[in-house]
């Protein structure tokens, strides 16, 4: 953990300390002098605009309001970074959660490192100044990591790098986004954790997944269930592939069915059709328990 936190402090570091993003290291005739005058400027909060590669999205008006009281009573001890933009204008990198605060808070002016940088720079600084100080959730962080990847050009292990991850790490979060939109609502909502995503993400059917994800906000399902739930569906497929069709062939309406069924009772269900249309309705279960649940079940309904 120890070896993370530094890895991810010297991405910044190196970031932010580059003589190449600091305002302070070059001789720019357009920037007063009281702006540039040691390690932190004062500039007016009017002046700032928003970073359009902040990976946070959502912010909490409850935690920027109490940000805003302590702000209010001790003032912004934190400087935000920013770049110069033009003749007072200055665009965030880092710092959005204390510039919005500060804002509330009725500041005119806030404390702020000037850098110069370009948009792989911003969009790097941003991202691992968020990772360290907020806590982004999973789909801000995989958006984020896609974002690096794809408009920086950057492949997944420079990716894991860049914030000190096993690349690993960095390949489950970017699979969040093959995920049904309202899924990864869902993980950003907290209704299900990175645990239940990660089993979902072995099924292949989106509608499958959907309808276990309504289950698992409905019944509250623990992630061991979801991953019983994903396996007795997963070796229905591999099932069916491995052996010869017998019979009538199930329809792709009628395998619905029973998957819907096989979610309203948590047990993997079949169909098994003769070449009559006579058939069987078969419900799975792993044991015992497993069974003497189901036909409790059934018996209520």
């Amino acid at each position: 953990m120890a070896n993370k936190k530094r890895a991810l402090g010297r991405g910044l570091s190196a970031l932010l300390e580059s003589a190449d993003t600091d305002i302070t290291s070059k001789q720019n005739p357009s920037i007063s002098v009281n702006r540039v005058a040691g390690s932190i400027s004062t500039i007016p909060i009017k002046d700032v605009v928003e970073n359009p590669f902040q990976p946070r999205s959502m912010f909490t008006q409850e935690a920027l309001e109490e940000l805003a009281e302590s702000i209010k009573v001790h003032g912004l001890i934190q400087p935000i970074t920013v770049r110069k933009m033009g003749k007072d204008q200055f665009q965030l990198i880092s710092g959005e959660r204390r510039w919005r605060a500060s804002k509330l808070a009725g500041l005119t002016e806030v404390p702020a490192y000037i850098r110069i940088a370009n948009d792989q720079s911003m969009l790097e600084m941003a991202l691992i100044e968020n990772i360290q100080r907020e806590n982004l959730d999973a789909i801000e962080i995989a958006q984020s990591y896609e974002r690096l990847i794809s408009e920086c050009n950057l492949s997944q292990e420079n990716m894991a790098d860049r914030v000190g991850k096993k690349r690993s790490t960095v390949t489950n979060y970017l699979r969040l986004l093959n995920l049904p939109d309202i899924i990864q609502l869902g993980i950003r909502e907290k209704k299900i954790s990175m645990g239940h995503a990660r089993a979902l993400l072995a099924v292949s059917d989106p509608e499958l997944q959907k309808l276990i994800f309504e289950k698992i906000v409905n019944e509250k399902l623990s992630v061991r269930k979801v991953e019983d739930l994903v396996k007795f569906n997963t070796e229905e497929e591999s099932g069916s592939k491995a052996s010869k069709p017998t019979g009538t062939s199930v329809s792709h309406e009628e395998k619905g069915m029973a998957k819907d069924l096989g979610m309203v009772y948590g047990n993997r269900v079949t169909i098994n059709k003769s070449s009559d249309g006579k058939g069987k309705l078969v419900f799975h279960f792993k044991d015992g328990k497993d069974l003497a649940d189901l036909i409790k079940k059934l018996k209520q309904d």
